[in-house]
């Protein structure tokens, strides 16, 4: 099964999603063509209502850290109540370029 398929298997389960996206951007970084190691998820979720942001980010982290561990290298979140998302019209904030890690401290 490809890391994606488990990401979106167990943020299904786990967030029963208003709404979700998971992107695969492994090409904007050094990962190459084909790489599963660098996602980006838009998730709204009921489950974030009075919840702080690093509390929402804590949640998901852990509901993938089998992931972190084997596969992905990072994750770009995206966590939003329905109230929230409604707000930001359905458009997310872009994840920045990876700068390249070691390399960019030249």
């Amino acid at each position: 099964m490809s890391v994606y398929a488990r990401i979106e298997g167990k943020l299904l389960a786990e967030f029963d999603p208003v709404f979700m996206e998971i992107e695969n951007e492994s090409h904007m970084h050094a990962s190459g063509k084909g790489a599963e190691s660098h996602f980006k998820v838009v998730l709204v979720s009921n489950r974030f209502e009075a919840m702080r942001l690093i509390n929402r980010h804590r949640a998901v982290n852990s509901c993938l850290a089998e992931e972190f561990l084997n596969d992905i290298h990072a994750l770009a979140l995206h966590t939003y109540t329905e109230a929230e998302w409604a707000e930001l019209q359905g458009r997310p904030r872009q994840s920045p370029h990876c700068l390249g890690g070691e390399r960019s401290h030249a």
